[in-house]
């Protein structure tokens, strides 16, 4: 049952990329104003199932042959002032039973790599698992344990099918024991759901019914220094791609203590090539979301949450094209009242249904990872594009599936995360006019 599911789930996403793009398009840094730009590293993992540190010129500072999802920075100050250090996933199963498809379904161990690529920390999954199942999000917490999202394949009571695709959250220590875990369909009256909703949610044809995509500790934050608990710089905040929710974990007792959706305000459907006018709102229909943050401490826009809302087409029941943007769009959010703040929606041509990222920088631009296209970009607060990256790094075509460079996260870097002495390249790249860009005949 589960394999059928998930193979018809794979066939979906494979539809979902035969989109009418460009077959012919430059790759690397495409536009660099380093005078508006934030000067940056960003570590991603391409389509090729490598890791890659590039600089702002999109020369690669350093690789690791290695996977990520994602490959995610371990901040030096939560690890012992080690810098150059990352998470990825080691290896895949090897057993028969190893899935056609799915987030972490296939993931057989996560590992802590040095700069070199010497693994120094690894992690299986418990003894009755045999495998991390790791998807999406990791992290290193302040006290050295490791935060980790994964799935877990059961039988969820009251579910009309027999075995589903779960999310799991797990803290674990240095020697591999899980100290802290959070199971998903434990707390299904808590995130937002009415009646009618849950009875579909059980209902579902789905085997990641919930498919989550993000869990991270919230960090300082001036909700918290204000007095308000929910906002604990140890909560977990949390967004489910299938079922449109953002919501925040209370560490110590695992309850949820905010959310927002799956049900969202109603308004006539909006200009989407007019940003101003969706500021200060209710937040409307978000759907198929990707890495909702809050912004840290410092920042500008601290406090709020940024999101990239996809517009993928998810939900219970599914969104309505009738209702959703048209494209996708990154929204910030003030969490108290639930107000879109800040939105950039620049039309029809900026859409990825699935994957993606969206960054507060320090000097307020905002860095996106549109994924679906393998783009990463840098904007001003007022929309203007000052760096772009297109991936270069492909996967091999298939019967099944064309070569694509899809992205999941592109993450920004700061320079001193990186050892002493490592290059990098700040030289402005002006693009050429559209108009004139022509590839020549071959005499």
């Amino acid at each position: 049952m589960l394999k059928k599911a998930v193979t018809l789930a794979a066939s979906l996403l494979v539809s979902a990329q035969i989109m009418a793009v460009p077959t012919v398009y430059p790759t690397g840094v495409t536009i660099y104003d380093p005078q508006k730009a934030w000067n940056q590293y960003t570590v991603f993992s391409g389509s090729d199932q490598k890791s890659y540190l590039i600089d702002m010129n999109g020369q690669v500072v350093q690789s690791w042959p290695y996977r990520g999802f994602p490959t995610e920075v371990i901040d030096p100050a939560v690890n012992k002032g080690q810098k150059g250090h990352v998470f990825v996933q080691l290896e895949e199963r090897k057993d028969k039973d190893k899935r056609a498809f799915g987030n972490g379904v296939n993931n057989h161990s996560v590992a802590e790599l040095d700069w070199n690529g010497k693994v120094i920390w690894q992690w299986s999954g418990e003894k009755d698992t045999g495998h991390a199942f790791q998807h999406h999000e990791i992290s290193r917490l302040s006290n050295g344990n490791t935060l980790i999202l994964a799935n877990k394949i059961h039988a969820i009571p009251g579910f009309k099918l027999q075995e589903l695709i779960d999310d799991a959250i797990y803290e674990v220590d240095a020697k591999g024991k899980v100290v802290w875990r959070w199971i998903a369909s434990e707390h299904l009256n808590e995130f937002g759901f009415s009646p009618e909703q849950l009875e579909l949610v059980r209902n579902t044809k789905h085997v990641d019914y919930l498919h989550l995509n993000n869990a991270r500790t919230l960090g300082a934050n001036k909700w918290f220094d204000a007095g308000d608990a929910r906002f604990h710089p140890d909560n977990i905040i949390i967004d489910s791609r299938q079922a449109n929710f953002i919501a925040i974990i209370d560490k110590k007792t695992g309850k949820v203590v905010w959310n927002l959706g799956p049900n969202y305000a109603s308004a006539e459907k909006a200009n989407p090539f007019i940003q101003e006018e969706q500021k200060n709102k209710p937040v409307d229909q978000l759907s198929g979301l990707h890495d909702a943050k809050i912004i840290a401490k410092g920042l500008p826009g601290a406090g709020n949450i940024l999101v990239f809302d996809n517009q993928g087409g998810s939900g219970y029941p599914a969104v309505s094209f009738e209702i959703s943007t048209g494209s996708s769009r990154v929204v910030e959010i003030d969490p108290i009242k639930k107000e879109i703040v800040w939105e950039y929606r620049p039309g029809s041509t900026f859409f990825s249904a699935f994957t993606s990222l969206a960054r507060r920088l320090p000097n307020g631009n905002t860095q996106i990872t549109e994924g679906q296209s393998g783009r990463v970009f840098q904007i001003t607060p007022k929309g203007e594009i000052v760096w772009e990256y297109i991936s270069p790094y492909f996967s091999e075509a298939t019967n099944e599936r064309p070569a694509n460079n899809n992205l999941y996260r592109a993450t920004p870097v700061p320079y001193e995360w990186a050892p002493q002495g490592t290059s990098r390249s700040e030289v402005a790249v002006i693009p050429p006019k559209l108009t004139e860009f022509k590839i020549a005949a071959v005499q």
